[in-house]
C-alpha cells in the first residue's frame, strides 16, 4: 500500500469518526492551522472543517498540505492549504497578509507546527539544540505575535491555542523541546495577561503520548516501554487531542485564558516516560532495595 493511500485512509478514519461536537459550530468561522498536513494538526484541521469552519492550514511541505485540502475539498469543507515555514519571521508576516486577503478576520490559530528527535541531552550538537528550540519556541511565537497584530489591527477579539508537551516532570530524551515547550507555556501565561484586554484568550494544550506516525521517530527499546507512561496504559488517540483542541477554540472556553489543558491519561501524575533508551540504572531491578 503506497503512503498516498495510506494517508487518505487515515484521514477518511478521522473524518468518519463520531465527535461529540454539533456540526455547525464553527460555521463562518476562519481558523488556521500550522502544522496542518499530518499528525495531530490534521486531525484538529479536519475536525475543524467538518464543523463548519473556513480552514486554513500551514506547514513546510506543500504534497502533505495538498492532500489534506483535496481530501476536504471532495467532501464538501473548506480547507486552504499554504505552505510557511513559521520559523522564518518574513514567511510568517506573509502568511498572515494573505490570510487577510483571503480568510479575512480570524476565529482562532492552533500553534500546532513544531517536532523534535529523541538523543540523550548531554550529546547534543548545537546545531540540533538550536534547530528544535527556533522551531518549537520561536517559531510558535512568531505566529502569537502575528496573530495578536492581526487581531489588534482589525480591532477584533481572537483566540490562541498552543500544541505544547507535558513539561512537568520532564521527558528524558527531548530535553531541547521540553526546554522550548516550557518557554511557550511561560509565554502564554505571561500574554494572557498583557493581551486580555485585546480581547485575546491564550491557552495550551499538552498531548502526552498520541498515536500517529510521530512515534516512529523513537526507537523500537522505548516504544516497548510506552505503556508505562500513564495509569491508563495507552497512547491517545487523534480524536481525543483533536476534540480538546477544538474545546479551547470554542466558545465553551470563553472564561479561560493562561491555562495548559493536560491530555495525557494521567501521565502527568503517575508514569515514566522515555524516548530513548532506558539506562541499566533506571531499571526495575537496580532500584530494589537489599536485605
Amino acid at each position: 500500500m503506497d503512503a498516498q493511500h495510506t494517508g487518505e485512509e487515515a484521514m477518511q478514519a478521522l473524518w468518519d469518526e463520531p465527535t461529540v461536537y454539533a456540526p455547525g459550530l464553527f460555521a463562518g468561522q476562519a481558523v488556521l492551522v500550522s502544522g496542518g498536513g499530518t499528525g495531530i494538526g490534521r486531525a484538529i484541521a479536519l475536525l475543524l472543517a467538518r464543523l463548519g469552519a473556513r480552514v486554513f492550514i500551514c506547514g513546510r511541505t506543500v504534497e502533505k498540505l495538498e492532500a489534506v485540502e483535496r481530501f476536504a475539498q471532495a467532501r464538501g469543507a473548506h480547507v486552504r492549504a499554504k505552505v510557511a515555514n513559521v520559523r522564518d519571521p518574513e514567511q510568517v508576516a506573509a502568511l498572515f497578509a494573505w490570510l487577510a486577503q483571503e480568510a479575512g478576520v480570524l476565529t482562532a490559530v492552533i500553534n500546532n507546527a513544531g517536532g523534535q528527535f529523541p538523543q540523550a541531552a548531554i550529546d547534543f550538537a548545537a546545531k540540533g539544540w538550536n534547530a528544535v528550540i527556533d522551531t518549537n519556541l520561536n517559531g510558535t511565537w512568531h505566529m502569537m505575535q502575528a496573530a495578536a497584530r492581526h487581531w489588534r489591527d482589525a480591532g477584533q477579539p481572537g483566540v490562541l491555542v498552543n500544541v505544547v508537551a507535558v513539561v512537568d516532570p520532564g521527558i528524558p530524551g527531548i530535553a531541547h523541546s521540553m526546554a522550548a515547550r516550557a518557554g511557550v507555556v511561560g509565554v502564554t501565561r505571561t500574554v494572557a495577561v498583557e493581551w486580555a484586554p485585546l480581547g485575546i484568550r491564550v491557552n495550551c494544550i499538552a498531548p502526552g503520548l498520541t498515536a500517529s506516525e510521530g512515534l516512529e521517530v523513537y526507537p523500537q527499546e522505548a516504544r516497548r516501554q510506552f505503556h508505562r507512561a500513564n495509569p491508563m496504559r495507552r497512547t491517545g488517540t487523534l480524536r481525543e487531542i483533536a476534540e480538546s483542541a477544538v474545546f479551547l477554540a470554542s466558545p465553551a472556553s470563553s472564561f479561560m485564558t493562561g491555562e495548559v489543558v493536560t491530555v495525557d491519561g494521567g501521565g502527568r501524575l503517575w508514569g515514566d516516560l522515555w524516548t530513548i533508551e532506558r539506562p541499566a540504572y533506571f531499571a526495575d531491578e537496580a532500584g530494589a532495595s537489599k536485605d
